[in-house]
Order: structure tokens, then C-alpha cells, then sequence
């Protein structure tokens, strides 16, 4: 009886959620279209898209770096996250992070609970030229993909029931008060002079240290035990992951000045330049080390780089999102190195690229950050500023351990709900059709 009411579980909430949406009074989305910009609205709604676009660049990115028999179990958990995220924050995931503010610490649930008057007032205060709509819809991009970046760490061993539950958790406990501390004007980081541009302390941080706690408490596979050496199910898969997380990270930074203005081209430039460097800088120091140019290195250093200039995006000027990118990428490979020296079973090197990026992301931005490029934005240590980057530094020791410990907390729960992890039996046989009852398979059909 009790499995069968956990199999009816999840259809039962999404109907009582589907219902009562029914009885939620119809508003015109923004009848007074005077007060806004049409370049600024077409920019954003572009950029929105562009992030949603990075969801299935990770599925690919993450599933052509797995085994065979798990690809097609890896690949649904980015992208599943576009349907449970999506609802969560039509329902209340906008209202905690953007609502209301309650202390510092979170939006109030009831502001704009089931998307409510989201354009009854006055547009959200860091758009004022778009809809709040617009600007809710592309603030939900970053929450999708958020949950998603934890996949790599726990691939291969998580039941798919388990990893929606988390993903739901960590999205109301973990996502949506960093959201709220970083974004809201009454947030307590901002308050406290942390700046953040688009996402390296409440999307790559937090990803990263839920990412760690994952991997602690779902301990090791089989195959990390006994030590073997798996090649990847498919590096085009990768490559042409890193093309569309590539692409999709212009619309992720440059989109987050939420116009089309100065400071968005800027945050293009940046975030390409420091892309590229990164891609190289982690090839070229593979080569020094006594590897082989490989497509895996380019494409993960790639990946690397956009992650630590995504809280400075919008901050620093183009030339030193070079420096960002080579030494980040050198950093992250030191660290991914040493972690194959530990027990840790991060699979996909979650925490060294996401979590450790953003670490250095932040650092840096603290130290390059100028006015020249953002008007009365922060400025850094480079600069003769001090504030700010000890400002980050606080930031940062508030972020990591909140992220890691609520994170470990929710897998640990999850867990007495529902065990985190496939049995011996499942792993072997792989998590696509021990969980899916679907196989991937790469050869052509015939009939």
C-alpha cells in the first residue's frame, strides 16, 4: 500500500496544483506598454530563450560523458528539471525569490503565489525598462538549469524519483534564498555589498557544493571502487554540448544587464573571451602535464571559463576576462586532478568546474571589477578598492557552507523518503533501463 502511494504521489500534487490554477483570476500581462522598452523587451525575451537552450546543451554535455548504459538517465535529469522547476516557480518559487522581502532572507510566498499581479505594479526595480513577466520568465531560465548542474556528481546511482524530489527541495531551500539574498534589493548579501551579475554564487556555487554533498552521501560505484576506466558513451555528445552551453551563455550573462544596452555587449565580449581562453588555457596545461590535445579538455576548460566570468560578466573589462579565464581554468584542473587522488565520486567533476569556477569567478571579480564598465557598480582591488573585494570574500564564506550544508541535509531527507540510491543490481545493469526501461544505442535503424 505505502508503494503504492508514493507511485501515485507525484500525479496527485500535480493535479490538486492544475486544479486549483483554475480558480486564479485572469490578468492583462502589461496593458500599459508606454513605460517599456521594446529593444530591451526583444533583448530579454532572445536571452530568455538562449538560456532555456542551455538545459539540453547540459543533457548532451553531461550525456556524452557517461557510460552507455546510463546516457539516456543522465541526459532526462537536466532536462526533466525544465518541468518541475517550471511549475514550482508559477506557484511560488518567483514569490520566494523576488517577493515581498521578509528580513533579508526571503520573499515573501504569497507576493506573487500562482504568478498573481506579477504586473499589477510597478516593473521589478533592476528592469525597469520590461515587463516583471519578462523578467520573471527569464529568471525561471537560471532556475531550471540550476538543479541540473548537480546531475554530474551523482550520475549513474540516484533513482529518478529521488533526484525530482531533490530537485524540488533544493530548489525552495537552497536556490530561492541565495536567489533572494543576491537579486533582491533587500537581500542581506546585497545589502552587504556582495555583487553577483548573473548567477556565480546562486546558480554555480550553490550547484557546486550541492554537487559535493551528493556525492558524500551517495558514496561511490561500483566501478569507482574497483577503479576501472570507462571511456565516455559519446565526445561529439560533449562537443556539441559545449556549443550550445556556449551559445546559450550569451544570453545568460549578457541578458542578465536585462536590456539592450552597453553593459549587455559588454558582457558578450567578456563571456566569449574568457570562453575561449579557458578552452585553451586547460588544453595547453593538459599538454604540459604530458597529455594529449583532447576534445574533452577544450570542451570542459570552455565550460570552465564561462563559469568564472559569470559573476563579473557585466563588471570587468574585456581584456582581463582573459586572465579569468586562463587562470580559472588552471585552477579547476588542479583540483579536478587532485580529487582522483580522494575517495570522491564527483563523476563528472562538478564541484572542481562549477563550484571551484565560481569560487574563483567571484574572488576575481572582486579584484577586477570597474565602474568604466558599469556605471556605479562595484569596483575592485586593481582599482584601489578594497570594500568590495572583502565584500565578496564575506559573501563567500556565507554562500559555500549554507549551500553545502542544506544541500547534505536535503539528501539525507530525501533518502528517509525515499532511498537515494539504485540498488547493486540496478547500477549494473545501467540507470536507463533499470529506471526508464529505455536503452540508448547510437547505430542506425533499419527496417
Amino acid at each position: 500500500m505505502e508503494n503504492s502511494f508514493k507511485r501515485y504521489l507525484p500525479f496527485i500534487v500535480l493535479l490538486v496544483i492544475a486544479v486549483f490554477s483554475i480558480f486564479i483570476p485572469a490578468v492583462p500581462d502589461f496593458a500599459d506598454t508606454s513605460k517599456y522598452n521594446s529593444a530591451d523587451i526583444a533583448w530579454v525575451l532572445v536571452s530568455a530563450a538562449l538560456v532555456f537552450l542551455m538545459t539540453p546543451g547540459l543533457a548532451f554535455f553531461y550525456g556524452g560523458m557517461v557510460t552507455r548504459k546510463n546516457v539516456l538517465s543522465t541526459m532526462i535529469k537536466s532536462v526533466v528539471a525544465a518541468g518541475v522547476v517550471t511549475v514550482l516557480w508559477i506557484v511560488v518559487g518567483f514569490s520566494l525569490c523576488f517577493g515581498d522581502d521578509i528580513g533579508g532572507f526571503i520573499g515573501s510566498p504569497s507576493t506573487y503565489l500562482f504568478f498573481k499581479g506579477v504586473n499589477s505594479g510597478a516593473p521589478w526595480a533592476a528592469a525597469p525598462t520590461i515587463p516583471k513577466s519578462l523578467f520573471a520568465v527569464f529568471q525561471l531560465m537560471f532556475a531550471i538549469i540550476t538543479p541540473g548542474l548537480v546531475v554530474g556528481a551523482i550520475a549513474e546511482r540516484i533513482r529518478f524519483t529521488s533526484y525530482i524530489l531533490f530537485t524540488c527541495l533544493f530548489s525552495l531551500l537552497v536556490y530561492a534564498p541565495l536567489a533572494h539574498w543576491s537579486w533582491h534589493p533587500e537581500g542581506f548579501l546585497a545589502k552587504l555589498g556582495v555583487w553577483d551579475f548573473a548567477g556565480g554564487t546562486v546558480v554555480h556555487i550553490s550547484a557546486g557544493c550541492a554537487a559535493l554533498a551528493g556525492a558524500i552521501v551517495l558514496k561511490r560505484r561500483k566501478a569507482h571502487i574497483e577503479g576501472l576506466a570507462i571511456p565516455p558513451a559519446n565526445i561529439p555528445y560533449v562537443l556539441i554540448g559545449t556549443g550550445l552551453l556556449w551559445f546559450g551563455w550569451f544570453g545568460f550573462n549578457a541578458g542578465s544587464a536585462v536590456g539592450a544596452s552597453s553593459v549587455a555587449v559588454s558582457a558578450f565580449l567578456t563571456t566569449n573571451t574568457a570562453a575561449g581562453a579557458a578552452g585553451l588555457s586547460w588544453m595547453f596545461f593538459d599538454v604540459i602535464r604530458g597529455k594529449k590535445p583532447s576534445v574533452l579538455g577544450f570542451c570542459i576548460g570552455a565550460v570552465v571559463g564561462l563559469v568564472a566570468i559569470t559573476p563579473g560578466a557585466g563588471y570587468v573589462a574585456i581584456p582581463q576576462s582573459i586572465f579569468i579565464g586562463f587562470i580559472a581554468a588552471i585552477i579547476s584542473n588542479l583540483v579536478a586532478h587532485w580529487k582522483t587522488k580522494t575517495s570522491l565520486d564527483d563523476m563528472l567533476d562538478v564541484f572542481p568546474c562549477h563550484g571551484v569556477g565560481g569560487i574563483v569567478g567571484m574572488i576575481l571579480t572582486g579584484i577586477f571589477a570597474t565602474d568604466t564598465v558599469y556605471a556605479n557598480g562595484p569596483v575592485g582591488l586593481l582599482y584601489g578598492k578594497t570594500e568590495f573585494f572583502f565584500a565578496q570574500l564575506k559573501g563567500l564564506a556565507i554562500v559555500i557552507p549554507f549551500s553545502f550544508i542544506v544541500s547534505f541535509l536535503i539528501f539525507k531527507l530525501v533518502n528517509l523518503i525515499e532511498p537515494l540510491r539504485v540498488t547493486s543490481e540496478e547500477e549494473e545493469v545501467g540507470l536507463d533501463y533499470s529506471q526508464h526501461d529505455e536503452r540508448y544505442t547510437s547505430q542506425r535503424l533499419t527496417v
